[in-house]
């Protein structure tokens, strides 16, 4: 009943403040006389009961002591209120002092002015607290409350609370606040007591939690997975607050505390860069970004709008992407350092124009096909975006004297089991042996480099590559497509209950590949660290309990088989391959086999031209000849693993 109450007009809460300062001032009288009733002036305190009136009606009316919402009373309410006491009383001071100045006799005397404010302050706040904390009470009256547990003592758990305590259809009860802080144990938040995380188990099976809301952004992501395994085993809901934006912004609501997303378990520590070491080197930069519409390449432009670049050149043959980007640039960033550009990097005309146009100092090339079923089913595609279009952005950046070059590659470049990883391969093949060959005189240049026999080509375009596995969320990628099929009622399907993959999630990606841009001198292969691989049937387990649901009885999980050119697991290194440090912890130098430049030069051009006329045979036969170790998998061209061109 007392849920459904309308809130009540702000004409009645102004007119319960002025009796309840009519009431403060009749008392202030009457300990001022010791409780003697009959010592009180019956004239003097009507006058005063007039002035105090009189006073709050101003002060009030102007202050809008009435204004806010009785029930969520907070701290910025009380602080209202004291000031429109403290005001009052003043006003009420100057004019006995008005009096006194024209020799009339005061209305009030001085020390019933400071005993009246303290009773007015104590009766206006006294009585919102009461009303407060009644449908606080009526609220965790309801015995069908959602038992919740609120991880996090801090400011963001403090927020969670309050939000809730707004909320009318908030029908939830908070048991406890819990912390790793052990300075807050034993302590209380709004009468809530804050209790040692450690405890955590105990106090779900005490008082039956049925969630836990993770109300802190300083949780470590091991942690935070241990907590989520407890919950999940004792079939507790797990909830997360939204970003920290959104708190600083104040427009909170009970709707955007949501369920924990399994990218918040994966996500690992933050990523330190050199912040000022990549400043110095992109101050005022013309910088190109392929595939920009892309998730790496529209990251890597969120990156770099960071920095004090000259401009940001975004190509990407996807107008609709591009576009998307270009609006979301313009409404976060103030500047216009952007510039969006539609083309194919396959295109050599259309990106010879770009290059003339805008002279990049640095090309970070992200444009690629990465979708290893659909290349199986398109070698000849794979091999022109991936392989010439690769090798036409590497050859116009040395052409028109590009500074640096740094590839977008992959983890399914090593040992590559299928067309895109194999792709791949080449391509960085490709780039590391042009590298090499700007600095060898003996090194004789064909076709479209044919300009460099002559050595009039500077600065030397420094050729960097980037390798890494899954990203978390990218398009297409496995979470997005468990979402999908969560919020569909399954099946989930995997395709081996024991494949791996590692990952990654996008920014930190994008991260370390500026980071590796900036430190590479030329002809590197960076490999980052993607820390412990992940078992995908166990991934689908967890996103599917999260949803608040369990594996294979509301939602079933189905085995498809490995699709073709799929691995079990990803590897970095091949074999044949290590790593040297570098010194960032997450970032290793590859030591791959070199390749002579005019050999390869000439095997990629018989490659493209089978590409070209899309002989997917010959592609496949070619691929096989320049990248030995690429083995086929659960793939029709297995039959080509041991034919020599």
């Amino acid at each position: 009943m007392f849920s459904k109450l309308e809130i009540v007009p702000r004409w009645i809460i102004f007119t319960i403040d002025i009796c309840l300062s009519v009431v403060a001032i009749v008392v202030a009288k009457v300990l001022k006389h010791n409780f003697i009733i009959e010592d009180i002036n019956t004239l003097a305190l009507y006058k005063s009961i007039v002035l105090i009136v009189v006073a709050n009606t101003l002060v009030f009316f102007n202050i809008k002591t009435f204004a806010g919402i009785v029930r969520y009373t907070s701290a910025q309410d009380s602080f209202r209120i004291l000031f429109a006491v403290v005001l009052s009383s003043l006003i009420v001071f100057f004019s006995n002092a008005l009096l006194i100045v024209f020799k009339f006799t005061p209305v009030v005397s001085n020390v019933t002015i400071i005993t009246y404010s303290l009773c007015s302050f104590l009766f206006l706040i006294t009585y919102r607290i009461i009303v407060k904390y009644f449908f606080m009470y009526i609220k965790n009256a309801n015995l069908d409350k959602i038992r919740i547990i609120i991880y996090g003592a801090g400011e963001a758990g403090v927020a969670t609370k309050r939000t809730f305590d707004h909320d009318n259809k908030f029908n939830k009860t908070i048991i406890a606040y819990v912390d790793d802080d052990p300075r807050k144990f034993g302590k209380t938040i709004d009468g809530v007591k804050i209790l040692d995380a450690a405890l955590l188990e105990n106090l779900i099976v005490k008082h039956e939690v049925d969630e836990i809301i993770f109300a802190s952004y300083t949780i470590p992501a091991e942690r935070k997975e241990q907590v989520v395994d407890v919950c999940l085993e004792n079939d507790v809901k797990v909830l997360n607050i939204p970003p920290p934006d959104v708190w600083a912004r104040g427009d909170v609501s009970t709707a955007q505390i949501q369920n924990l997303n399994i990218e918040d378990l994966l996500n690992r520590k933050s990523i330190e860069i050199d912040i000022e070491g990549i400043q110095k080197q992109l101050q005022d930069k013309r910088i190109l970004i392929t595939g920009a519409a892309g998730s790496i390449g529209s990251e890597i432009v969120r990156q770099l709008m960071k920095f004090q670049t000259g401009l940001i050149i975004m190509c990407d043959q996807s107008e609709t992407g591009l576009h998307d980007l270009y609006l979301e640039l313009e409404e976060k960033f103030q500047t216009t350092n952007f510039h969006a550009f539609i083309g194919d990097v396959k295109d050599e005309k259309r990106m010879n124009f770009l290059f003339e146009m805008f002279k990049p100092h640095y090309v970070y090339h992200a444009a690629a096909y990465k979708h290893v079923p659909m290349m199986e089913d398109n070698p000849a595609e794979a091999i022109k975006t991936n392989v010439l279009g690769t090798k036409t952005i590497a050859d116009l950046s040395v052409k028109h004297g590009v500074q640096k070059f740094v590839m977008v590659s992959t983890d399914k470049a090593v040992n590559p089991t299928n067309i895109m990883g194999a792709s791949k391969r080449i391509a960085e093949i490709y780039v590391q042996s042009l590298n090499n060959s700007l600095t060898n005189p003996n090194v004789i240049f064909s076709n479209g480099l044919s300009y460099l026999n002559h050595g009039d080509v500077k600065p030397i375009t420094k050729f960097i590559t980037t390798r890494f596995g899954n990203v978390l969320g990218s398009n297409g990628s496995v979470i997005p497509r468990f979402k999908q099929q969560i919020e569909k009622g399954g099946p989930v399907t995997v395709t081996h209950p024991e494949i791996t993959r590692y990952f990654m999630t996008i920014p930190e990606a994008c991260r370390l590949v500026l980071e590796a841009g900036c430190m590479g001198k030329g002809g590197e292969i960076f490999v980052f660290d993607m820390g412990k691989s992940v078992k995908i049937v166990e991934l689908a387990k967890k996103m599917i309990r999260l949803a608040g649901l369990v594996p294979n009885e509301d939602v079933k999980i189905n085995y498809t088989g490995l699709r073709p050119g799929e691995k079990l697991f990803e590897e970095l290194l091949n074999d044949n391959e290590n790593t040297m440090p570098t010194h960032h912890e997450k970032i290793m130098i590859g030591q791959v086999r070199e390749y002579v430049f005019n050999e390869i030069e000439t095997q990629i051009y018989q490659l493209l031209d089978h590409a070209v006329v899309n002989d997917n045979r010959k592609v496949v036969i070619q691929m096989k000849n320049i990248v030995p170790e690429f083995k086929s998998k659960n793939s029709k061209f297995e039959e080509f693993d041991n034919i020599s061109s």
